[in-house]
């Protein structure tokens, strides 16, 4: 009797996977949803789709099924846009019928809607408008804004001169300095590198970015209709969301008790004059909790992915010191060393210039591409694509094109250079995504970025402690974001 229960089990689920099969068929083609392998009930495409390295996995699929598939994580479907043509014509052609942001399991359930990052429809235009216009008020783009950067950067150095030569990792002393230009645009302050709480926020979102890119955060992903009622390390994020929002929370606090209308002196304030002018309109976007989000979103986003790829960008000077040097020779040439290197050097500065790009270009940060979706039923290429569909843009597929990058899996500041030495640019280069939803602190990141780094190589030769050969510089987890191997290194004044 055991035994035929058991038959009849496997038949059962032989019987719902083969359904499954059928429908999918029937569901996908030319005129219909785009192709790709045959989902099995629940489980989806787990067996395809590797949650270790999404991106290689999804590059073996679109090898199969061409530039626009479908793949299902867990029981929903999502359509991946693999490659620079179908990726720019979704995101920057099409950029009204792909604006929206897509499901996004872990940012739906911290945020609830709110914010910048993973809101939508009128609520998300009116946030994201006020944030823009509000940023450049405060500098992002102008002279001032630099400024801030120099700023902050000469406290960097201060903390790297107290290093001695010695070994340390460099991690949470980039966070400290990214976040500290951020945090002047958002709370008009900045906090000491050794404070505990601030330490204790760089921690958290530290923590973020590697869990929501570890094995739990895109098992968490696939299924969160299931994930989201048990219990596991993956619930473990929602309490870094908690704890820097209460940060945020406090701040508000601070700043409503400071408040002079007239004067408002950074993005808390702005926001907190637009609830006031706003507080007869029961239907407005700008209420405190969405304060608390929009700042949220800013500082996080600020902080961990410019700090990040900060970080990544000494691990592959450290990796490869020719280039290092190189990019020394410039800085001594075209800056020298009685000032601060400055954004307008950065058109006579080539070779540093291509370094900064092949670095964001090479560790493709965010390699799916923050998800999009479609409002409305969508013909694209020769599908349709259903409303309320997730999208992934492979971001990853664009900046490793091989047509555009030749041998794009080497680190090679060749890829931005003319034969002639002159940088060359590219549209291929999207590691801030494009289109409606392209990252609104771009300008900002691409300008710390280049000023950290040169700063940092102006005062400093920076030493691996072990040979550079053995140095590794593949990503450690690769989920939505690649996160960089922990290393050590000495900093040796120049």
């Amino acid at each position: 009797m055991e035994l035929l229960g058991a038959a009849t089990v496997v038949l059962l689920v032989c019987i719902a996977c083969l359904l499954s099969i059928v429908a999918w068929r029937g569901r996908s083609g030319k005129g219909k949803m785009p192709p790709g392998p045959a989902p099995l009930p629940i489980l989806g495409n787990m067996l395809q789709v590797k949650p270790k390295n999404l991106a290689k996995t999804l590059q073996k699929i679109s090898e199969e099924y061409g530039p626009v598939f479908t793949v299902h994580l867990g029981s929903d479907p999502v359509v991946v846009l693999y490659g620079h043509d179908v990726v720019k014509e979704a995101l920057v052609d099409r950029a009204d019928e792909f604006a929206a942001r897509g499901h996004m399991p872990i940012g739906d359930r911290a945020n609830n809607g709110l914010g910048i990052i993973f809101s939508n429809n009128e609520e998300w235009l009116q946030v994201r408008r006020f944030a823009l216009t509000t940023l450049r008020n405060f500098g992002m783009g102008k002279r001032s804004i630099e400024e801030k950067i120099q700023e902050e950067t000469e406290y960097l150095l201060e903390e790297i001169t107290k290093t001695k030569g010695t070994p340390f990792d460099p991690t949470f002393m980039l966070s400290c300095s990214v976040s500290n230009i951020i945090c002047s645009i958002i709370f008009g302050k900045r906090y000491d590198y050794k404070d505990k709480k601030f330490l204790s926020l760089m921690n958290n979102m530290n923590n973020i970015f590697e869990m929501m890119n570890s094995h739990w955060g895109q098992v968490h992903s696939m299924f969160s209709k299931f994930m989201d009622y048990l219990p596991g390390p993956h619930n473990k994020i929602f309490k870094e969301f908690d704890d820097l929002k209460a940060f945020v929370s406090e701040e508000v606090k601070t700043h409503k008790a400071s408040l002079d209308p007239s004067s408002p002196q950074d993005f808390v304030d702005c926001f907190l004059n637009k609830m006031q002018e706003e507080k007869e309109h029961p239907n407005s976007s700008f209420h405190e909790k969405n304060l608390i989000t929009s700042t949220f979103d800013l500082f996080i986003a600020g902080t961990e992915t410019t700090s990040t790829t900060v970080r990544y960008g000494l691990l592959l000077l450290l990796k490869y010191p020719k280039i290092q040097e190189k990019v020394q020779e410039e800085i001594d040439r075209v800056v020298g060393r009685s000032r601060r290197p400055c954004a307008a050097d950065r058109t006579q500065m080539p070779y540093t210039d291509a370094v900064v790009h092949e670095i964001q270009r090479f560790i493709s940060l965010v390699p799916l591409g923050l998800p999009h979706t479609v409002t409305k039923d969508t013909c694209f290429r020769d599908y349709v694509i259903p409303k309320g569909t997730t999208i992934f843009p492979i971001l990853d597929s664009v900046l490793h094109d091989s047509k555009e990058f030749p041998n794009p899996n080497e680190f090679n500041p060749g890829h931005f250079l003319k034969e002639n030495g002159a940088f060359r640019k590219s549209e291929f280069f999207m590691p801030f995504s494009a289109g409606k939803r392209i990252c609104p602190g771009e300008g900002l990141a691409r300008m710390e970025i280049f000023l950290l780094l040169a700063t940092i190589l102006q005062n400093f030769t920076l030493k691996p402690v072990v040979d550079p050969q053995k140095l590794n510089i593949t990503p450690t987890l690769s989920g939505t974001g690649n996160v960089p191997p922990v290393y050590q290194l000495c900093a040796l004044p120049r």
